[in-house]
Formats: C-alpha cells, sequence, structure tokens
C-alpha cells in the first residue's frame, strides 16, 4: 500500500449515523446477520462495502484525483488490488494494516482529516469481503434492469407480481401486511391521487353499490382516461422540468411558456409513451416534418432561468444556460448529481468534468438570447396558418411587380429625379486641419474616406476632443455621421457590446465661451433618447442609436449665433459620453457649413439622406448600387405605385394582426453549434480547456456517430429512450411509486449514485421498469399495475407495533399517508364548493393574491390583479407561476419556486397553513359556496346537513363527537351574527362569487364558518 500521506481537500459530510442505519438496512435486506463473521452468505460490495470506502476513504483515494497526490484508487479493483488489497487474504492486505494500525503516522484515515475510523464491525466487514475474493461490483444503478425469476412462496394476500415482491420482504422480516382499506377510502385515495380531485358523492355511492367483479379496476380505468388525469400528472412533471410563467433573474420578467404546460397535460392524457415524450420534449424540432406540437414540447429547452439585465455578461450567462440543461437533464431522467461535475470531477461516482461539458455540447445548437428579451414564436391553428400562406403569395406577387421592369414608373421617376435633385449642396465640407483626441486617451485610426475610427481596449466613459480652425467661409452649423465598421461589436457605430452608443453631451467652445446651439435634428431619435436631449447639459440623457446598430446615422448641430466668415482661431467640439459603462462612439466622420438656416432645407430630406446625398451627386458618377437606391426609394415612395404598396401593405397588417393575436410560446430552434471547452473550475472566462464534442457519461456508455455526424439532441433522447439505458426507466418508475405511495423504492428521487438510497426492493424497481420498457413505455399501463395491486390498497392506519418495526414504513405494511400538493389543496376546496371550472389548458391564471405582493419587484415595477369570471376558479396547475415571488398559498404550502429541478417537494406543516386556509379569500369563499350547497342540498336539519357534508368533503359518515362539535359551533355563529348582522352581510360579500339572497345572512354565515372548520381539516387535505 502507498504510505504517502493524502492531505487533499476533504468535502465529506459527516454521515456517520446514517451510514451504519444504511448497513442495518442493507444487511437485513441481505439476509444478513449483524455479525460479519458468523454468515455464510457473501458480502454485498454495493451495500455494505462501498458505503464504508466512500465514507471513510474517498476523500484520498476515489474517483476525483483532483488534490489527491497519492496513486491508489480504492473505487476500482485494478488499483485496490495492485496496491492495498490481496484477495483471500486479508492478514498480507495492507489496507486493513492501516486502518488497525496503532501508529498515527501510519492509521488511515489519517486522523488530520477529521474522518472517523472504522469501528470494530466494519473491519471484520471488510475483512470476510477481503477473504471472499474483494469482488468489486458494478452500482446497481448501471447495470440493466432484468427481470429476476421469483422462487418466492405463494401469498394469498397477492394480487400479481407487484405484491409478491413486496410480500417476500414482509414475510422474510416478519412483518404482515395491513387489511385492505374501506371502499370509501380507496375511491378518494384513487381519485386524489389518479386525478388530484376528490370523488363526487354520486361517484362514492356508485362504487360503493357496485359488489361486481372488477369494480374497483373500472374505477381505476375512468379516472385514467379523465381530461383531468393530465392535469394530475403535470403537476409533478412541471416541477421536474422547471416550469415557470416568468424568466428567474433579475427582474424576473413575464415569459409565455403556458402551451408548453398544454402540451405535458395534452400528453398524459393520451398517453404518449415515454420514449417519444422525452424525445419531442429534448428534440421535438429536429424531428422530421416537426409537428407544431412537437415544436411546442421542444420548449423544455428554453425552461431554463434567463436575464434581462443590463450589463449582464453573454459569455457568463452562455456557461449558466449549458450548467442548468446539463444538471436538469441528469436529474430529470437519469437521476444523476451532474452538477458536482461543472467545477470537478464527481467525487464518489464515476462521472468527470469532460462528462458534464460533453453533455453541455448536445445544447451548443440552441438559438437563444444569452442576455435580453427571449423571442417566443406565435402559434397559429390550421386556418391561420392557410391564411397566412394566402398572404405571403399576395405579398409575393405583389413585390414582383413593384420590383418589376415598368416603362411608366421609369419615366415617372427620371422626372421626379429632376425636381428633387438639391440645387446645392449647402457648401458642406469636411473641415481641414481636424485633429481629434480623447481625454480616456483613446487612439484613431483616419480612413479614406476622413472618418475616424477608435482603436484600442474601449473606456467605461469618455469625451471625444475635436480641435478644426473656423472655416473661412464661417461656421453656421455642423453634420456629424456615425459610421458603421467591420472591427466594431456588430458592426458600430458604437463601441458597447450591442453596438450601441449614448452621447450625452455634444458641446462646442471657443477658447473660454461655450457657443450654444439653436436646434439639432437626427436621422433618428430613440424614444427617451431625443437628440435635442443632447444638447441640454443634462448628463443623465442623450442620444442612444441601439436600434439602429450597424448602420450610418447622422444629426446636424446649427449654432445660435454662427461664426463670422474669415474669422481666426478656432473651435472645439467635445462629444461626451457619460451615460452607462462603454456606450462610446466607434466611427465618426464631421461635415461644417456656413450656410443660412441650413437644417431648414435639410429636415424634409434627413429621413433619406443616402438618397438625397446621390441625388446630388452627378449622373455619371453614380454606382450601381446608387441607381438601385433611387430606384428602390421611388417605387417604395411614388404615388405611381401606391397601389401595388397598399396591397403589401394590407397583407402585412392582417398577417401581423393574425400573428398579434395568436398564442405566444418559446420553443427550441436550433442554429449552428457554438464551441464548448471544459471550463477549469467552472470558470467561464477561461478559454484555454479543451473543445469537447456531444457525448453521454463514459462510463454509461455512448453515441455512436451516424456517417460520421455530430451526435445532437435527438441521438441524445435516443440513448435515454434506449431500452439498455440502466437509469431512465428505473428513475421514472420510482417517481410514480413516489406517487402513489409516498415514498420511492429509492428514497432519493434525484440521486441514483453511490451517495443515493440504496433501494429496498431491488427486484421489484427492476421487474417495473423492465415491464414499463416491454409495455412499449406505456404510463398508464405502469400506474394501472400499482394502483391495482393489494399493497396500494392497503390501509394507512398505523399501529404501534409498526412504528416500531418500520417507522418510515420502508416494507409497506401499510399504505402512505400525506398531504395534498399545493395546487391540490386548493383544487379540492374548490371541487367541493362547486366552484371549480375545470376547463383544461389555456393561459395562466392569476387567482387572489395579497395586495402589495409583488412590491419589490422592478424593472419594471409590478403590480398584481386577480381574474375576474372563470378565470379566478381555475385549477392551480394553471396559476401565474412568478418565480421570485411565487404566489404565497402556494410557496406555504411548499410549491417549489421552480427555478431548478424539483424532484420532490418537502412537507411541512405550519400555524400558518391552517391560517391561510381559514383566512385567505379563496377558501372564505369557498367555504360559503359550499355553505350555499349544503343549505340547498343537504336536508331540512342540522344533523342531516351536517352528514351531507361530510359525505362531500371527506367521503365518509360523520361520527357522533365530530357532530356535536359542529352543532355547538354552529349554535355559537348564529347567536353571534343575530347580534352582529352587519358582520354576517360582510362575509357573504368576501369575493368574486355572490352569495344567492334566497337564505338567510345568519344562517348563511353560520353554516359558511362549518364548511370553513371542516375544509381546514388535517384529513381534509390529507391523502389517506
Amino acid at each position: 500500500m502507498n504510505h504517502h500521506r493524502s492531505f487533499g481537500n476533504v468535502r465529506l459530510t459527516e454521515q456517520r449515523t446514517i451510514l451504519r442505519l444504511a448497513i442495518v438496512i442493507s444487511i437485513a435486506l441481505s439476509g444478513l446477520p449483524l455479525k460479519a463473521e458468523e454468515s455464510a452468505t457473501p458480502i454485498d460490495y454495493q451495500r455494505q462495502i462501498k458505503p464504508l470506502l466512500a465514507q471513510h476513504c474517498y476523500a484520498c483515494h476515489g474517483p476525483d484525483r483532483d488534490g489527491q497526490d497519492n496513486d491508489l484508487r480504492l473505487d476500482r479493483r485494478e488499483d485496490a488490488v495492485a496496491s492495498a488489497i490481496v484477495p483471500r487474504d486479508p492478514d498480507s492486505s495492507s489496507l486493513l494494516e492501516r486502518i488497525e494500525t496503532e501508529d498515527e503516522d501510519l492509521r488511515m484515515p489519517p486522523p488530520d482529516t477529521k474522518k472517523p475510523g472504522l469501528d470494530s464491525q466494519e473491519v471484520a466487514l471488510l475483512r470476510r469481503w477481503i477473504r471472499e475474493g474483494a469482488p468489486f461490483e458494478e452500482h446497481w444503478a448501471h447495470r440493466p434492469p432484468r427481470r429476476v425469476p421469483r422462487d418466492g412462496a405463494v401469498h394469498q394476500w397477492t394480487r400479481g407480481p407487484v405484491d409478491d415482491f413486496i410480500a417476500d420482504a414482509q414475510t422474510e422480516l416478519g412483518l404482515t401486511p395491513a387489511n385492505a382499506a374501506d371502499r370509501r377510502t380507496l375511491i378518494r385515495r384513487l381519485s386524489l391521487d389518479l386525478i388530484g380531485l376528490p370523488p363526487t358523492e354520486q361517484e362514492v355511492a356508485a362504487f360503493l353499490q357496485d359488489q361486481s367483479p372488477g369494480a374497483y379496476q373500472r374505477v381505476v380505468d375512468r379516472l385514467l382516461a379523465s381530461p383531468h388525469f393530465g392535469e394530475r400528472m403535470a403537476v409533478y412533471w412541471l416541477d421536474l422540468v422547471r416550469y415557470a410563467d416568468t424568466g428567474g433573474y433579475h427582474g424576473d420578467n413575464d415569459r409565455n411558456h403556458a402551451p408548453f404546460r398544454d402540451y405535458v397535460v395534452e400528453a398524459f392524457n393520451e398517453n404518449v409513451s415515454y420514449d417519444r415524450f422525452i424525445r419531442e420534449q429534448l428534440a421535438g424540432d429536429l424531428l422530421p416534418n416537426a409537428t407544431r406540437r412537437e415544436k411546442i414540447a421542444s420548449g423544455f429547452n428554453r425552461l431554463n432561468m434567463t436575464t434581462r439585465e443590463g450589463g449582464a455578461q453573454p459569455k457568463e450567462y452562455m456557461a449558466i444556460y449549458a450548467a442548468d440543461r446539463v444538471r436538469n437533464t441528469g436529474s430529470i431522467f437519469l437521476g444523476l448529481t451532474l452538477g458536482c461535475c461543472q467545477c470537478h470531477d464527481h467525487k464518489f461516482d464515476p462521472y468527470t468534468m469532460r462528462d458534464f461539458y460533453s453533455m453541455a455540447a448536445f445544447f451548443a445548437d440552441v438559438k437563444e438570447t444569452l442576455v435580453g428579451v427571449q423571442k417566443p414564436i406565435a402559434l397559429l391553428d390550421q386556418q391561420q396558418t392557410q391564411r397566412i400562406h394566402d398572404l405571403d403569395e399576395v405579398m409575393s406577387a405583389a413585390k414582383t411587380v413593384l420590383e418589376g421592369e415598368s416603362d411608366a414608373w421609369d419615366r415617372a421617376q427620371a422626372a421626379w429625379e429632376r425636381k428633387e435633385k438639391p440645387a446645392s449642396d449647402l457648401g458642406w465640407q469636411s473641415p481641414a486641419g481636424m485633429i481629434i483626441s480623447s481625454e480616456a486617451e483613446t487612439e484613431f485610426e483616419t480612413l479614406e474616406d476622413g472618418s475616424k475610427l477608435a482603436l484600442g481596449e474601449r473606456s467605461a466613459s469618455d469625451t471625444y476632443l475635436i480641435d478644426l480652425p473656423v472655416p473661412a467661409a464661417g461656421l453656421s452649423a455642423f453634420e456629424l455621421e456615425l459610421l458603421p465598421h467591420p472591427s466594431l461589436p456588430r458592426q458600430g457605430p458604437g463601441r458597447a457590446g450591442n453596438g450601441n452608443l449614448v452621447l450625452s453631451e455634444c458641446e462646442l467652445w471657443q477658447g473660454d465661451n461655450r457657443l450654444a446651439f439653436a436646434e439639432a435634428i437626427a436621422s433618428h431619435s430613440q424614444s427617451g433618447w431625443e437628440i435635442e436631449k443632447s444638447i441640454d447639459q443634462d448628463v443623465h440623457t442623450g442620444w442612444a442609436i441601439r436600434p439602429k446598430v450597424g448602420e450610418r446615422l447622422t444629426a446636424y448641430f446649427a449654432l445660435a449665433k454662427p461664426l463670422a466668415a474669415n474669422q481666426e482661431g478656432k473651435v472645439q467640439l467635445r462629444l461626451r459620453q457619460l451615460y452607462g459603462s462603454g456606450y462610446v462612439i466607434g466611427r465618426l466622420k464631421l461635415r461644417t457649413t456656413a450656410a443660412e438656416k441650413p437644417l431648414d432645407a435639410i429636415k424634409p430630406r434627413l429621413p433619406y439622406k443616402a438618397v438625397y446625398d446621390v441625388l446630388a451627386q452627378n449622373e455619371t458618377l453614380r454606382s450601381a448600387e446608387d441607381t438601385r437606391l433611387l430606384r428602390d426609394h421611388f417605387r417604395r415612395t411614388a404615388s405611381e405605385t401606391a397601389s401595388v404598396r397598399k396591397v403589401i401593405q394590407d397583407a402585412v397588417a392582417e398577417k401581423k394582426q393574425i400573428e398579434n393575436t395568436a398564442r405566444k410560446v418559446l420553443v427550441t430552434m436550433a442554429e449552428k453549434p457554438r464551441v464548448v471547452r471544459i471550463l477549469a473550475r467552472g470558470d467561464w472566462q477561461d478559454e484555454t480547456g479543451e473543445v469537447v464534442q456531444p457525448a453521454v457519461p463514459e462510463s454509461l456508455g455512448s453515441i455512436k456517430a451516424v456517417d460520421g455526424q455530430r451526435p445532437g439532441r435527438l441521438e441524445l433522447a435516443g440513448w435515454l429512450a434506449d431500452p439498455e439505458n440502466p437509469l431512465t426507466s428505473r428513475v421514472f418508475v420510482n417517481r410514480l411509486w413516489k406517487l402513489m405511495f409516498g415514498r420511492g423504492l429509492v428514497h432519493s428521487l434525484g440521486d441514483f449514485g453511490s451517495q443515493g438510497s440504496l433501494p429496498t426492493h431491488p427486484e421489484l424497481l427492476d421487474f417495473l421498469a423492465r415491464d414499463f420498457i416491454d409495455s412499449g413505455w406505456d404510463i398508464k399501463q405502469l400506474l394501472r399495475q400499482m394502483v391495482t395491486s393489494s399493497v396500494y390498497r392497503q390501509s394507512s392506519d398505523t399501529t404501534e407495533g409498526q412504528l416500531t418495526e418500520d417507522p418510515d414504513n420502508l416494507w409497506l405494511a401499510r399504505q402512505g399517508r400525506f398531504r395534498l400538493d399545493a395546487e391540490m389543496v386548493r383544487d379540492n376546496a374548490l371541487a367541493l364548493s362547486g366552484l371549480l371550472v375545470p376547463a383544461i389548458g389555456g393561459e395562466s391564471v392569476r387567482p387572489y393574491q395579497p395586495e402589495g405582493y409583488l412590491a419589490h419587484l422592478n424593472f419594471p415595477p409590478r403590480t398584481y390583479k386577480h381574474d375576474e369570471g372563470e378565470n379566478q376558479y381555475r385549477r392551480g396547475l394553471y396559476t401565474f407561476w412568478q418565480r421570485t415571488f411565487l404566489h404565497p398559498a402556494m410557496a406555504l404550502f411548499d410549491a417549489p419556486s421552480r427555478e431548478e429541478c424539483t424532484v420532490t417537494r418537502p412537507q411541512s406543516n405550519t400555524p400558518l397553513q391552517a391560517l391561510l386556509l381559514l383566512n385567505d379569500p379563496s377558501y372564505v369563499e369557498a367555504a360559503r359556496a359550499l355553505a350555499v350547497r349544503i343549505l340547498r342540498e343537504g336536508g331540512n336539519d342540522d344533523a342531516a346537513r351536517l352528514e351531507y357534508l361530510f359525505q362531500r368533503a371527506l367521503a365518509r359518515n360523520i361520527e357522533s363527537a365530530e357532530r356535536e362539535v359542529l352543532i355547538a359551533l354552529l349554535t355559537k355563529h348564529r347567536d353571534h351574527y343575530r347580534q352582529h348582522p352587519e358582520q354576517a352581510e360582510a362575509l357573504g360579500q368576501n369575493g368574486l362569487h355572490q352569495a344567492p339572497t334566497e337564505f338567510d345572512p345568519v344562517e348563511l354565515a353560520a353554516w359558511t364558518n362549518a364548511a370553513r372548520t371542516v375544509l381546514n381539516l388535517h384529513e381534509t387535505i390529507t391523502r389517506n
């Protein structure tokens, strides 16, 4: 064994207690007694040995070699056997020698690492393992799922393979399954699990009365066929893919993804196979003849957070977006913690930085705005698409006419040229002896046309100083041209990264005197940045030209008092940029004139300056480009062509109107892939890393290039959905199991690596995963298999014995019991009240929300206006998802912000939740609407009405103790509201839903409070 001590970076979490618990569980699973030396059953490397090595040894001898200055690796058998382990001879193995030695200088792990030493039981396990030959097995999740022949006993309790695997483990551990739940509980459980809504009284009654064989299966099939099934499944999938209606960063501005959400609902309802579901989302835009729906599905790649913050670095966000997609793809489909590899090789799993950036390369073709507004596309239906096609043909035909040969139009153009030819160029000339300098010491190059091009590094702000002798003819105005150039960002004429510039001040000085301007005009101005503001001595205003980057722009400044002819001396023009950072001029040209009132002659033709510059030339000097410019301008403006232009204008207007009214959504569009490098320590500014091509993690296989072509997102999707991929089916099966039982067969839903939980029932997990693949990735069939099992139908009632023997219900000797998700809590109240609007799909909606909740949102400031009418009562799935300020009722019930993939929501229990259920306008309004139903449909006395309330809300009969409490509550509130009728009236005004006038306000208010109480019950918001 290498005796060199390693003191590399130790980032391991101390998990001794958890590890020991895992080992105990692992031993129990394997049928091994705790005393390792006494059993003949072989040691299980994955369950018993690898956790020990990972906990105590991997920090210095694991897969991440960064900072490890030794050659020994204990994660690979060939290395371990070469240096530290002698198979079948533990006494000769230096691994044990170094672990057991009393010499602190030699003991492993070294005391200085603060890692705990192994206890005698753990050492005994290692010794037995080495004696058995020190086998290293591949990680369980890296082996393709296989059906394991089952040779266990037949259990009368079971209804199929799912139950058989569960029963085998229970029998081995001496556990007894719980009794079946009663039929009322079963139908409520099924309804909440499969559609996220409670059953109606009629559905409960029908199920209770149907005692024929197959009654339960028929309920399952009805719920799986419900359009609300897709809504229930979408809630979980949208957590995974981090769906939201806003960008997340900085101003957290709105972004329309609602059509993608509707696609998810539709896909689950149609039972789209999971492999197709993966392909459509990762690469729907790349599928042959991609449909509208497949393009919408590709919006999966655009669900990441984005920024519009001024000054943000595009290259930095390119790295951020790429890393986000790798992390989330790894979590969503593979259950891998690939995010660890952004800065270093994984500490515990065989994934490297190369793997991370090679995965990022799959998404390098995604076209997106790195910093700025993301551009959605319009979703056109079939009729709109056909109309757009017809309009395009009309426009094409009209443009052909407009651009075609026409003797009549040519004669009209010749007459126009004679009429419009400038009589004089007003004496504009480039000043002789002009000198330009810069306060920031910018250097300038003089180009052939006399313009000046700024060179070198740009400064944050600058003032250009232009010295020129007063022209002999005098000076009345000057022309400032800002010109594009290939050396400038986006052609310029500014030097900012987006080609923009901001002119904060333009001043003309003669000695110590500042000369006043009479007026200024420009060929372009931007709202809020008019050219006049650049001469108002306010450094916070100026002239910005961003919308015209890459074009020539011109500004004219007229002196209030012109300088006389033959005046000696010089003047200095100062062009100052003080707003923002780096928005300085890149290329400029200056001309002057002494003409009287020159701007009066320029104003009418300034928007077409280039045209009038050509007209002023001698015709024999015009180039072919000049000739084309005049022809195009004439035909775009002449009265002779007006009728043809109107055809085009009308078609453009109608097309725009169609596109503006169509739904918008972000989709994936492919472009030439960007270069992807390995970023040392994840540093986006480091450009020295190796360039990588798209590839999956090497330890999980490879994707073969077809005809030498670079593999892309479509090939990645195919690899994920490959039946031999060991992770994809297991991960998805495990997540559906969690939805149906409250806990996954692998508890760590997002980590199927060596630091994740071991599967409690590995054979069952593999059976379901393999069966899922063989069924054609049939999601509904997978769920049907789970919910028709006996283990699903068990009661969730818990005995003291069960809590002692299996407190976490690992072995499923009872059903799970857990609170409804945030969306379903409100859906449940709306459904019970009768207010729920069951419409499927559409734009996101805004339920009631506290006033001022968005007060801290800026860029721009936000106000919140709740929806009126039916949108107020839509399912929680459709609630507008503001990432930085998630709807408070959602946040309070543990809904995630969806900034990242969320594989499982926490389950909290706080007093604020009870306060919300009692006082939130949505729940008060729902309670009042439920009270109306009680009074209309519940019978004529309190006892009958309370029975109705419990049947509707909980699908069960009311108990006598509950009846007594609620009757006392009713009496109390009746007395109170008779004494305070104005409060009863006020309660009836809560929310948009108007209370009917047919009921006594006092009686309605009393029953509203009874309904509030029942809606607030733990049982009401719990799935049993």
